[in-house]
């Protein structure tokens, strides 16, 4: 096995080879929408710190990632590097063997980059690259889900209200976002996510042309749903596609279909609209985004990541 730094020159195989490991997930996942191509590799073959595996002339492996970037998953002060749904592949046959090369070719560049966070984006059946990631050292943190745009069975509660906000009734949900904010403090969590103050929370939904669905209960909010066109893998440029980013219900009300109508409701009105797809990514360390997504959504990505003592930088020139 060979290992070469990641360029232009492998763009057309490493497609080629992405795509195919997408296929292997559809099959195992059949609410993935098709795709033809994945990720533009051109900006990670330019920034110099990706790896590509060989076996003569034929690729069997790439790794790349992005350029480094500051407080690793918005809640760290460490410098972290990603590689996303795309940006990296294996062949079935030694695919463990040729990611561990890989990684230790490309983390060496990671390092001196001054990265000490490294994640990567895998796909969820794809236990082969998992278990060696593992090894060396990642534990999962993120998941990705999809369903088709298609309601969940449940028993309809008559005794709560839905509706959709507009730009101008958005700052109903604003008190509900703060206390999605605090639950993130919880253990086992403990991420520390700074809420928008209520103006930008405001004039972000209507600059982003989000959409924003709450459940009331005797007049007042208790629950909401936020979608949007953009999410965090390359199947969100699919048209038909929409992602969930942010959910929440007050405690209280859990446990009484509400949020599952309030999933319904807006899922009935954007089948209307054309939409067929319906994502949401969630970390798996939140242990009841966990318990509900999963029920109701098929996952198709797990986001593993690793925290590297950071003293190594004081020796980065030696590796």
């Amino acid at each position: 096995m060979n290992i070469v730094n990641f360029t232009r020159e492998h763009i057309a195989n490493a497609k080629k080879l992405a795509l195919s490991c997408y296929q292997e997930e559809q099959n195992r996942v059949p609410d993935l929408p098709g795709a033809k191509e994945l990720t533009d590799l051109t900006y990670f073959a330019d920034n110099g710190l990706g790896a590509a595996a060989y076996e003569g002339n034929t690729m069997t492996g790439f790794l790349c990632c992005t350029e480094p970037f500051d407080h690793a998953f918005g809640s760290t002060d460490a410098k972290g590097i990603f590689s996303p749904m795309g940006t990296h592949a294996a062949v079935r046959q030694n695919r463990a063997d040729i990611y561990a090369a890989m990684y230790r070719f490309a983390a060496r560049k990671w390092v001196r980059a001054g990265a000490v966070s490294h994640g990567i984006c895998l796909y969820a059946h794809d236990e082969t690259a998992q278990q060696q990631f593992f090894r060396y050292g990642f534990g999962m943190r993120c998941i990705d889900a999809v369903r088709t745009m298609e309601p969940i069975t449940c028993i309809r509660n008559e005794n709560y209200e839905i509706e959709e906000l507009t730009p101008e009734t958005i700052s109903l949900a604003y008190p509900l976002e703060l206390m999605l904010m605090r639950h993130y403090y919880s253990s086992p969590f403990f991420m520390n996510r700074a809420a928008a103050a209520q103006e930008d929370f405001c004039s972000t939904f209507t600059a982003e042309e989000e959409r924003c669905f709450i459940s009331r209960y005797k007049g007042q909010p208790c629950a909401y749903l936020k979608i949007s066109q953009s999410g965090e893998t390359c199947i969100t440029e699919i048209p038909e596609y929409l992602h969930i980013t942010a959910a929440y219900c007050l405690s209280e009300h859990r446990g009484k279909g509400v949020f599952q109508n309030l999933l319904n409701y807006a899922v009935d009105l954007l089948k209307k609209e054309g939409y067929a797809y319906l994502g949401v990514d969630y970390e798996s360390l939140n242990p009841t985004a966990y318990a509900f997504w999963q029920k109701y959504f098929s996952a198709y990505t797990h986001g593993l990541v690793r925290r590297i003592d950071e003293h190594i930088l004081q020796v980065s020139e030696r590796i």
